[in-house]
């Protein structure tokens, strides 16, 4: 029985994490928490300073303790998009 939940556990994380390509990692985007939407970007953004800015804005809105699973970040999606944009042609 115990094997069961382990399993169903484990199927539950996979769902999080499959649609991820290797060295990425998904975020949510959306000033307002019922219209985020998720983006996988790479796991280098989160050296370069506007990256830092954006997580920086998100600790500043939600805290270091977050309940949610999924990391947010409270901005615009044309914000985001823009930021993502330039550290993709860097």
């Amino acid at each position: 029985f115990q094997a069961k939940r382990i399993v169903s556990k484990k199927k539950s994380c996979l769902r999080y994490i499959i649609n991820l390509r290797k060295s990425h990692f998904a975020v949510y985007v959306g000033e307002e928490e019922e219209e985020t939407k998720r983006f996988v970007v790479p796991i280098s953004y989160l050296k370069h300073p506007l990256f830092q800015a954006l997580l920086r804005q998100a600790e500043n809105e939600f805290g270091t303790d977050n309940s949610t699973k999924y990391l947010t970040i409270p901005c615009a999606e044309d914000v985001f998009i823009d930021v993502t944009s330039r550290l993709h042609r860097i």
